[in-house]
């Protein structure tokens, strides 16, 4: 008869993609993951996994069994919590996302909840939007702090943190802004050689967003995966580069030049799967949203 642990081993040779790493997760050895996957195989008539010399891959019935199990792990993993929290221990796990580039002051959610809480562990997953969504989905992800569009929200349930423009970050070298009171168009912005982020971070997905809405084609001339990195290339008069006013803050020598119009800009939210949040959850939200800088 299936068992949680039978689950769980499955579970960690999908996700380390070998019996070996799988084994090495669950503190036992190789040939104790392979006989547990065995066993299963032969209860349910069907291979879990295809085995080369090179790679340890899903087959379709392991496809369909992998996100079944992960659920069944949870829930029991809920149960457990709910019963420490009724007895005044809560514990537990908590697994956290967020999308590259957004920050928002997590830390200090975090921090008050490890004050609060010792017995809660916290993981932190940084992801682009598509991974982020599609681990919210499949519940590996409890909640995650995000810059998602209307669509993207749907089938979540969701808290607004905070509305924030973004400026243009330069150098003190490079002298912009043609409106009265020193501000940029977004054309201006365009002309100038431009340092993005990589697709899947959020301000690059709020940056697209902004130049289409305008009409306003651009090319990009840097494309870095690291806010120091950007800072370093403005820093050098290399290039300009739009980011939140709350992120630009960090770099007090540069000059920041807010937008005329069509400003680009970010709703950072708290999102999490719809129902009751289990405890954990539960007492890591009553820290949020934390206090943050906004700018209209």
């Amino acid at each position: 008869m299936m068992d949680l642990r039978q689950m769980e081993v499955v579970v960690s040779v999908a996700e380390t993609g070998g019996f070996t790493a799988a084994a090495r997760r669950l503190h036992v050895v190789q040939s104790a993951v392979s006989s547990t996957v065995r066993a299963l195989e032969r209860e349910f008539g069907t291979t879990l996994f295809d085995r080369t010399t090179h790679r340890v891959s899903l087959t379709p019935a392991g496809e369909a069994f992998l996100p079944a199990a992960r659920a069944t792990l949870r829930a029991a993993e809920l149960a457990r919590e709910a019963v420490d929290a009724v007895q005044g221990q809560l514990r537990g796990r908590i697994t956290v996302g967020m999308m590259q580039g957004v920050w928002a002051g997590l830390h200090h959610a975090l921090a008050a909840l490890r004050a609060e809480h010792p017995g809660v562990v916290v993981q932190l997953r940084q992801a682009a939007v598509a991974d982020i969504r599609q681990a919210l989905r499949e519940g590996t992800v409890d909640l995650a702090v995000v810059a998602f569009d209307r669509q993207q929200q749907r089938g979540l349930t969701t808290r607004l943190l905070s509305r924030e423009d973004m400026v243009l970050l330069a150098s003190s070298r490079r002298i912009l802004g043609t409106t009265p009171n020193g501000e940029v168009e977004l054309a201006e912005a365009a002309r100038s050689p431009l340092v993005d982020f990589t697709p899947g971070w959020a301000i690059r997905y709020a940056v697209d967003r902004a130049f289409r809405a305008a009409g306003v084609d651009r090319s990009t001339t840097f494309e870095v995966n690291d806010i120091g990195a950007a800072a370093e290339l403005v820093r050098n008069d290399l290039g300009v580069c739009i980011m939140p006013a709350s992120i630009a803050d960090r770099f007090p020598d540069l000059p920041q030049y807010r937008f005329h119009r069509h400003a680009p800009h970010w709703k950072v939210m708290v999102v999490r799967p719809p129902g009751e949040a289990p405890p954990a959850v539960a007492a890591l939200l009553q820290h949020m949203p934390v206090p943050i800088r906004v700018k209209h």
